[in-house]
């Protein structure tokens, strides 16, 4: 766990600030952060709600906390491996930490103060695409790029109304195809029908779209 040591005790209701943050991301976990206040989050632990204010002054740095830990959770790309490789296993992590925290999508890039891990990620990441050959500003064109990415599907998966391959199929033969006459929508018709046939799974854009991006950023790194 990365966040904060607490300012001073208050083991009245056995708390620590790490408890506190746990508890704070698992609610946002299963509610969303929209619903996390302080006075909830004091009733999940089961403590007051000034209790918490032992641990964290305000909820901007509870959702500081937050996420440092989000960040924690996420592959450093890895050293000793081309840049491609590293960062494709960095950008699948983050989707799959993103998947068990959509709530934490919208926060990743909005925080002024970073925690340790937040800065630690931030570090390796730059540091795989300068050592990459990328300068300072196409590092930072790649960096940009990639979190885009990352970030709009894991935000785009987290809305769509099924996950899996059948799934689809499913909600294309009973609920998408009705709706799309051949003699109105010919190419969306066709487009359904074919995919179904195939079996399609969506779950394989995201490889598709992170080798697209990586091989996109490939001539600005020869070009550094």
């Amino acid at each position: 766990m990365s966040a904060r040591e607490p300012r001073q005790d208050a083991s009245d209701a056995g708390l620590s600030k790490q408890r506190v943050v746990a508890e704070a991301v698992r609610l946002a976990d299963r509610e969303g952060v929209d619903g996390l206040s302080m006075r909830r989050l004091a009733g999940t632990l089961g403590a007051g709600a000034m209790s918490l204010y032992h641990y964290v002054a305000s909820k901007d740095e509870l959702l500081d906390a937050m996420i440092d830990i989000v960040f924690d959770e996420i592959e450093l790309p890895p050293e000793g491996i081309d840049w491609q490789s590293a960062m494709r296993r960095e950008a699948a992590s983050t989707r799959q930490v993103l998947a068990r925290h959509p709530w934490a999508i919208g926060l990743m890039e909005s925080r002024t103060t970073p925690g340790p891990a937040n800065l630690r990620h931030r570090e390796a990441v730059t540091a795989c695409l300068r050592k990459a050959g990328f300068s300072v500003l196409t590092a930072t064109h790649a960096n940009w790029l990639l979190n885009s990415y990352v970030y709009g599907y894991a935000l785009q998966a987290a809305t769509l109304p099924f996950d899996t391959a059948d799934e689809l199929a499913d909600m294309t033969e009973d609920v998408y195809l009705p709706q799309l006459p051949p003699e109105e929508f010919p190419y969306l018709n066709e487009s359904a029908a074919a995919l179904v046939a195939a079996g399609y799974d969506p779950t394989e854009e995201f490889a598709f779209g992170l080798d697209l991006v990586l091989s996109a950023l490939e001539p600005l790194r020869d070009s550094a």
